[in-house]
């Protein structure tokens, strides 16, 4: 029997051609049962296909939609399939483009299925609904060609890919805008490093032309300093000279005072020069090992007489030990260390010693002076300063001794520390490491002779300064010497063979002192003639080329006491007088 709700408006006895009341149904018992499962199956596809999740249509290609699901109802927005059905009388109604409609069409003939094809369909109130659906054919009793389409709704889908597309335009937008801004940082960049190069241009300039400076300071600095050591030097000679002579008291302390006068210009001087070249890195550290007793009794004696004029007792208890350091800069270091002690001590003892701790040998300087308070231990090695100075009367030196220290110890990777004790002294020390014992020891300074030591020995002076030539002459021959002067190297030349040599480093036409030593030596057939350079040179290049040539050197201004050590030194090795 015909069913209402049919989707084919047919019952399945019709479909097989049986009426309800035929006789043959007694007579066919397997086809009985056929026509139940036909039935069954029928059913099952009714309960399907009202309630799938999808939507589901059967519509013919020629006419309108012919059947319709509760779900494709509720998703075009209509309030049952009744209305579905009488909203779309014809395909094209289905569709919000009939073009689609002619498409779906089209390729169902021409195909006979179509696959998830996403189209819109036209909801309740012509709204649109974004739909992919998948079209077969489905054979018709009445040889019309019907399409039945199953609609999945898209439409969260749709919304998803519409935001992504927002999303892209908003990323779009920013990777424009940040496109624009890295183009303009970009922009300030190229800017800022052309502004930069241009700095770096001006700041090259501007350190060649501090360098052009600082060369010119250098060279400004060797001539000065050649041209006031000189005369500072002929003064200090002269001075010596008066010192040694019997003198009114008057005359005495008046030449006395000349001489403290002048040895403080010549100590200023001196640190001033040590300090330039000290920052300027001008320093190269001769590294080598020697025995700190031949340094030390070299200051002891030179020292002395400075402590005991001021009714100081010096002593030198240093180990006998080798050490590895720059001979010329520690022995700078002890001096100016041995000079302070004396200097803040009014009464009392200085003492030389040295401490062995671990793989090194501590060398300390220690007094009985005034002291130095703890919150000023760290400024002491400032420049210009000194401890209660707060008047000039006061002041002793410049100030530059320590600071000298601290910059030399540093050059050679040494260590001193400072602890005193106010009211009743101080100790200075340095880390020096330890060296191997060798063989060749250096020249050292012996005590100080009497003059009749150096009497009758015969010296020559080679110096390009008429001054100096005098003030030497006058001073050896107050030490019962033979002086014969010379001012360039033809009259030396000319001179008789003497004991001794005394040679400015630079002389007139650019010979050096070194090379006419040579020439002496060669000329008289003496090759160990005893030689002493004197130089305001303080070069580091200049210095080791003389002790290249083991000669010994002195620098201007010349103290007489240290002199006249070494003068005893190199006669005492067997030149008779």
């Amino acid at each position: 029997m015909k069913k209402p709700s049919d989707p084919d408006g047919l019952s399945v006895s019709e479909l097989i051609g049986l009426g309800s009341q035929s006789a043959r149904k007694s007579y066919y018992p397997e086809l009985t049962a056929r026509m139940s499962e036909l039935e069954a199956e029928r059913n099952r596809y009714k309960w399907l296909f009202e309630n799938a999740l999808h939507g589901i249509f059967q519509a013919s290609l020629n006419g309108g939609l012919r059947a319709a699901n509760p779900a494709l109802a509720c998703m075009l927005g209509d309030g049952d399939v009744a209305t579905t059905l009488a909203r779309c009388t014809t395909l094209a109604a289905l569709f919000v483009d009939p073009a689609d409609a002619r498409e779906v069409q089209r390729r169902l003939l021409d195909e006979g299925r179509v696959v998830g094809y996403t189209t819109h369909l036209r909801g309740e109130g012509g709204r649109s609904v974004p739909v992919a659906m998948t079209v077969v054919q489905k054979p018709s009793a009445d040889d019309e060609l019907v399409m039945e389409a199953f609609v999945a709704d898209i439409t969260e889908r749709e919304q998803a890919r519409r935001r992504l597309e927002q999303l892209n335009e908003q990323l779009e937008a920013r990777v424009q805008d940040r496109t624009r801004e890295l183009e303009r940082l970009n922009d300030e960049l190229r800017q800022e490093i052309a502004e930069r190069r241009r700095i770096e241009v001006e700041l090259r300039e501007a350190r060649d032309a501090a360098e052009q400076a600082n060369r010119s300071k250098d060279r400004y600095l060797a001539a000065a300093s050649h041209d006031l050591l000189q005369p500072m030097n002929a003064a200090r000679l002269l001075v010596a000279t008066l010192l040694e002579r019997r003198l009114e008291t008057e005359v005495q302390e008046l030449a006395q005072r000349i001489h403290l006068s002048l040895e403080g210009a010549e100590e200023l001087l001196t640190d001033l020069l040590d300090i330039a070249r000290l920052d300027q890195d001008r320093v190269e550290p001769q590294l080598e090992p020697f025995a700190l007793r031949e340094l030390t009794e070299s200051l002891a004696a030179e020292f002395t007489t400075l402590a005991d004029s001021q009714g100081l007792a010096l002593r030198n208890c240093v180990a006998d030990a080798w050490v590895v350091s720059d001979y010329r800069l520690l022995a700078r270091v002890l001096r100016n260390l041995l000079s302070n002690a004396c200097r803040y001590t009014p009464q009392g003892r200085v003492l030389l010693g040295t401490r062995r701790r671990g793989g090194a040998l501590w060398v300390e300087v220690w007094d009985s002076g005034t002291g130095i308070p703890a919150d000023q231990l760290d400024a002491i090695f400032r420049e210009f300063h000194q401890v209660e100075s707060r008047h000039a009367r006061d002041r002793k030196g410049v100030g530059l001794g320590l600071a000298i220290v601290e910059r030399i110890v540093a050059r050679l990777e040494h260590e001193v520390t400072v602890r005193s004790w106010p009211g009743r002294g101080s100790c200075f020390a340095v880390r020096v490491p330890l060296g191997t014992p060798g063989c060749q020891p250096r020249l050292a300074a012996p005590a100080m002779l009497p003059k009749s030591d150096l009497s009758g020995y015969r010296v020559l002076v080679v110096d390009n300064e008429p001054s100096i030539l005098a003030s030497m002459q006058g001073l050896l021959e107050g030490w019962g010497m033979t002086c014969s002067l010379a001012v360039d190297a033809e009259e030396a030349l000319a001179v008789s063979p003497p004991d001794l040599l005394l040679v400015d480093l630079h002389l007139d036409d650019g010979v050096t002192g070194d090379e006419l030593v040579w020439r002496l030596r060669e000329h008289w057939d003496h090759p160990r003639l005893p030689a002493v350079v004197l130089t305001a040179e303080r070069s580091d290049a200049w210095l080791q080329r003389l002790r290249a040539a083991g000669l010994p050197y002195l620098n201007k201004p010349l103290r007489p006491g240290k002199l006249r050590a070494v003068l005893s030194q190199l006669l005492s090795s067997g030149v008779d007088p």
